[in-house]
């Protein structure tokens, strides 16, 4: 049994972490910020680098800290029922109702798009769809070595180009940065925040958390305190690694404005910077290296989400799961990128809350006994504020007045809870409540004990 781990060995899972968080579709958000936030880039930058890196972060390290099996187990804590509920609408999320249709979108966007003419657009993404999910789906349902030696293969190309590109960005930049746009003009820490909800790391960290352990415990390492020394330290790799990427394409983003102007979305900043430097040749290895990592992203997410349905459900097979997963997938993604990004964003402003809560419960349920009150509790009291949250976004999103019940419990929430207009109104009534029934939990606990 081992406590320490090499160097070299910390950089192999650090590697490993960064591979499972970093899809192709990653890319377009922080170009997405950096177009808009312009000269606010700094402070927007570091807010999306909380949420974008420092959750997954705690994430996988909350895993590692409960000694769970899974995220239902972790979950359980609170409730068996809200467990299954809770971890089904997870997979969901960052599988077929956004982040699986977003691999074939994006890499319609930034693979295909440049060389199909805006008449054919749609038809284009049609064909492009069909294919991109038929082979998800043939892929999926005899998952081979095949596509991790691709995904290895791929992963340290996407680097080297991207940091080839960043430092053409940085040696002869394509214009200055421009004035911040929308919400980037008075909030732009808070707008970043909340940008990085769309990476949806947090959420596949409670997900791929497991994978990290058991990496780590593979090579000896089998004590609690020593798996999570691993986890921090193989932590800072990933987390470098995916800080100077985001931080550059939101640079490149930026200096892009003036030259191309806005974009809806991150695809076409990626795609006009790569060809302003590079040329033809460099937009199609772009193209390329970019519908790879997405296919290879999306067998990963199809296969997870199969095989978690197929244990909740064993009397429908993996193969059943597999087919209408991808078919969901498919008819998804043809309503584009900018409406798949666009509404996912309710259903992220609901279940981050929640998933941010059980990560910081999970760290201090040693302090409270891991008392079951306080579990249910905190999670209550974030649920009555994120799903008011996740509503009023959705209104918002279709430019539909608010549900009649809904504006009283708004405007309540705007005038006592705070932080509410930066979208954490949940955060100060979840430490009070924790506070308060974490000293009930230790009093009925020593109670109890001298009983």
């Amino acid at each position: 049994m081992k406590n320490k781990l090499s160097f070299s060995s910390y950089s192999v899972i650090g590697v490993m972490l960064f591979a499972l968080f970093f899809g192709a579709g990653n890319l377009i958000f922080p170009a997405t910020l950096g177009q808009s936030a312009g000269t606010s880039i700094l402070p927007a930058v570091v807010g999306f680098l909380i949420t974008g890196i420092g959750l997954p972060f705690l994430g996988i390290l909350a895993i590692g800290f409960s000694g769970s099996r899974n995220l239902q187990e972790l979950a359980s804590r609170i409730h068996p029922v809200y467990a299954v509920i809770f971890t089904a609408l997870l997979y969901l999320t960052i599988g077929p109702f956004f982040a699986t249709p977003r691999t074939g979108a994006v890499a319609y966007d930034i693979g295909i798009a440049p060389f199909v003419s805006d008449g054919y657009a749609q038809i284009g993404l049609f064909i492009f769809t069909l294919l991109f999910f038929v082979i998800t789906m043939l892929l999926s349902l005899n998952p081979a070595k095949l596509v991790d030696r691709v995904g290895k293969i791929l992963s340290p190309g996407i680097i080297i180009l991207l940091l080839v590109l960043l430092v053409m960005v940085i040696v002869k930049p394509m214009g200055s940065i421009e004035s911040p746009q929308g919400d980037y003009v008075s909030g732009a820490f808070m707008k970043g925040f909340t940008e990085g909800y769309n990476t949806m790391d947090a959420l596949a960290s409670l997900v791929f958390g497991i994978i990290v352990i058991n990496a780590i415990r593979a090579m000896g390492v089998t004590s609690t305190r020593g798996v999570l020394a691993a986890t921090v330290k193989s932590g800072f790799v990933a987390t470098a690694l995916l800080g100077i990427i985001y931080v550059g394409i939101a640079y490149l983003g930026a200096t892009s404005t003036q030259m191309f102007g806005l974009f809806e979305t991150g695809g076409p900043v990626l795609g006009s910077a790569t060809s302003y430097y590079f040329g033809t040749f460099g937009t199609i290895m772009l193209s390329i290296i970019i519908i790879l990592a997405c296919l290879t992203t999306s067998i990963g997410l199809i296969s997870a989400c199969g095989e978690y349905f197929h244990t909740l459900l064993p009397r429908v097979s993996y193969k059943m799961f597999v087919g209408f997963f991808s078919l969901l997938s498919f008819t998804i993604a043809n309503f584009g990128l900018s409406n798949i990004i666009n509404y996912s964003i309710p259903v992220l402003m609901f279940l981050y809350p929640l998933a941010i809560v059980l990560m910081f419960l999970t760290f201090l349920s040693p302090l409270f006994n891991h008392s079951r009150i306080v579990y249910v509790a905190a999670t209550i009291v974030t649920f009555m504020i994120s799903v008011i949250d996740g509503l009023k976004k959705f209104c918002d999103l279709l430019k539909i007045p608010y549900f009649e019940w809904m504006s009283p419990i708004i405007s309540l929430y705007k005038e006592t809870l705070p932080l509410y207009s930066e979208g954490l109104g949940w955060l100060v009534p979840v430490l009070i409540v924790i506070l308060i029934t974490g000293a009930i939990g230790r009093i009925k606990n020593l109670s109890t004990s001298h009983a």
